[in-house]
């Protein structure tokens, strides 16, 4: 394997985490921003009162994303099975 093809898959492999990563990481920084404005308006600072809804909705992002999450993961994962005789 030369070193642009090990460059080109970590790239690849980065990218796709960061995909897959995105619909889970955007939910809990909306919930985040709302609970944290809720709280500075209400002057609550309770950090389970900010904790516990942001993972209940990340858990429902990620469970309503899970389709399109393992479809991501199984593209790259036969791309790189589909290309493994080419890089070595």
């Amino acid at each position: 394997m030369d070193p642009q093809t090990a460059i080109d898959l970590g790239q690849q492999a980065i990218i796709t985490a960061l995909w897959i990563a995105t619909p889970i990481l955007v939910t809990g920084l909306a919930v985040g921003l709302v609970i944290g404005l809720l709280q500075a308006m209400t002057q609550i600072q309770e950090q389970s009162v900010a904790t516990i809804p942001k993972l209940m909705l990340m858990a429902v992002a990620a469970s309503l994303a899970l389709p399109w999450l393992l479809a991501q993961m199984m593209a790259y994962t036969e791309g790189v099975l589909r290309n493994i005789g080419q890089m070595f």
